[in-house]
């Protein structure tokens, strides 16, 4: 029976919950806005099922990918729309060329991310571009199950938990399942990213759109007008990327306006992720780090490209792929774009996240302490203010990065490694 104690013993995979033959296990969402099971005792058999499928419980074993390329989608378009090079798409095409079907995470009508499937290029682009939030995973496993069972190809894409917890669902290897993880820091709160969102349009209503402060006033709703959300927007660049937010509003309004653009190191909610100040408690110490997951690829930004190989950095994304088995290294060769062979340890030099789970900060406890009664603009300032020596560090490091030293400094460096090819 799947009893959680110790919420860093649970990632959110609900596969315990697909896998119970009594559809006794809820989810209940906690304090921080994190989601958890909870079984009915007066329903369980105590058959066990859904502690075999948690990939808490049954880890898989560290390793190194086989092979380990640098690529990017040849459509400018599809890479413009993606997080980094585009490679997501490709292996997707891929796959649904050939009768397949893919999952991914998608915003669904509340801007909450959710797992689901598309049978047509299409459907593709809601599945395009990172998304902070964990997602909720549904029926997705069983519906997985359901077309491997009939012969269809599929591509599942999550992270590496998900994963992880899919394949301990399915309880068996098959030949038309191609899954595919990619290299996270972590998993944000959807409660916190819920109350940050109703905050920037109930600002933005109060101070600006009478249209949307009207339908706040009535009810209650400050999202509906929302139209489109992207935390990783290129136009500054790939590597100081946007975190933006469109609405079309009604009754004669702008269409389509900018409701806010800010960059990785101005956005409130960026700083609070990447501070790590509200991630699931499983994350900082993540089960399937050391690529563990049992995923047929990964991927991920190539973060350092510009180091070791800069004739292919334009600064609009370059992907990486990982590929573990044959499986995977079959469909890298079979993509339709250029891969650059690179050292495994060269995307550890730029992605720690691969092996190492994220430290919890001290300031973790504080901010969910005041976090329901305190506005997040106010409390996520207080809690990511850079010290002295922080501010000094990045002072030094815009001003070596402007003068094009900081680059030459770390080639220097990247051609006297023992890493180096």
């Amino acid at each position: 029976m799947i009893h959680i104690t110790d919420r860093e013993k649970c990632c959110g995979c609900e596969a315990c919950i697909q896998r119970c033959p009594q559809q006794c296990i809820t989810l209940h969402e906690d304090g921080e806005g994190f989601l958890y099971p909870e079984t009915d005792e007066g329903r369980c058999i105590d058959c066990g099922l859904c502690e075999k499928v948690c990939p808490v419980i049954f880890q898989g074993t560290g390793r190194r990918p086989l092979n380990v390329y640098a690529a990017k989608n040849p459509d400018e378009e599809i890479r413009w729309e993606s997080s980094s090079g585009g490679v997501f798409t490709l292996l997707a095409e891929k796959i649904l060329s050939e009768g397949g079907v893919v999952f991914g995470a998608r915003f669904d009508a509340r801007w909450e991310v959710v797992h689901d499937y598309t049978e047509n290029v299409e459907g593709l682009s809601a599945f395009r571009g990172s998304k902070y939030v964990q997602s909720r995973i549904g029926d997705s496993f069983r519906q997985t199950e359901c077309f491997l069972k009939t012969g269809r190809k599929v591509l599942f894409s999550g992270t590496p938990c998900q994963i992880a917890g899919l394949k301990l669902f399915l309880k068996k290897e098959y030949d038309n399942l191609l899954t595919v993880d990619f290299i996270c820091h972590g998993v944000p709160s959807p409660g916190v990213w819920r109350k940050y969102l109703k905050e920037i349009a109930a600002r933005r209503a109060a101070g600006k759109n009478t249209v949307l402060y009207a339908s706040l006033n009535k009810s209650g709703d400050v999202l509906r007008d929302i139209s489109f959300i992207s935390f990783r927007d290129k136009t500054l660049s790939w590597k100081k990327y946007s975190f933006v937010v469109c609405f079309s509003a009604t009754d004669g309004a702008e269409k389509n306006s900018v409701l806010l653009s800010e960059d990785l190191h101005t956005n409130l909610f960026l700083k609070g992720f990447l501070a790590d100040l509200y991630l699931r408690p499983s994350c900082y110490a993540c089960p399937v780090k050391k690529l563990k997951s049992g995923s047929d690829l990964t991927i991920g930004d190539f973060w350092g490209v510009e180091y070791v190989l800069p004739r292919i950095d334009d600064g609009q994304g370059v992907s990486i792929i990982m590929s573990h088995n044959l499986k995977g290294q079959n469909i890298c060769s079979s993509l339709n774009c250029d891969l650059w062979e690179i050292a495994y340890e060269q995307v550890i030099k730029g992605n720690s996240a691969v092996t190492n789970s994220c430290i919890k900060p001290l300031q973790r406890k504080i901010f969910f302490d005041r976090y329901e009664s305190v506005a997040l603009n106010d409390l996520i300032v207080q809690l990511t203010q850079l010290g002295c020596k922080q501010r000094l560090r990045r002072f030094i490091k815009n001003i070596l990065l402007k003068s094009g030293l900081l680059v030459k400094i770390k080639r220097y460096a990247n051609r006297n490694s023992h890493f180096d090819r």
